[in-house]
């Protein structure tokens, strides 16, 4: 007979397989979009995200310049719009049902895309930056 530790190890590690696979799903569908746009696409990077995520940019709104205006510099903490509501934070590992919602997800990179560099991100930039928020 298993024991309630055992068990609850157990639950956790299938919630965790259930919810990685959407995310999973996410990405394989931009790595196809981004070898589509660029033939010679060999993967996402976390470096690449990061950059993405902390670099200020000049494209879009001015009180926006980079991800860090609103999400904050820790992205295992809760970030703040430029209003001052709540963000919850970006990282998967403290937010494991973060980036499970294909729709959602998209939803908000065109937000936050076009606030941030101006314009959509690219599959290659939403793959990188997904990539790095589910490293945190």
């Amino acid at each position: 007979m298993l024991s309630l530790t055992r068990v609850m190890i157990l639950s956790l590690i299938a919630a965790a397989t259930a919810q990685a696979a959407p995310r999973d799903d996410l990405i394989a569908g931009y790595a196809a979009k981004a070898k589509v746009e660029d033939a010679a696409f060999a993967g996402f990077s976390a470096a690449r995200g990061e950059a993405l995520h902390r670099e200020r940019h000049s494209g879009g709104k001015p009180d926006s310049p980079s991800c860090t205006s609103c999400h904050g510099d820790n992205t295992r903490a809760a970030g703040r719009t430029p209003v001052g509501k709540a963000i919850e934070p970006v990282a998967v590992s403290v937010a494991p049902t973060r980036y499970t919602d294909a729709a959602k997800v998209e939803k908000w990179f065109r937000r936050n895309c076009r606030e941030v560099l101006g314009r959509e991100c690219s599959a290659r930039e939403k793959g990188d930056w997904l990539t790095y928020m589910i490293t945190q």
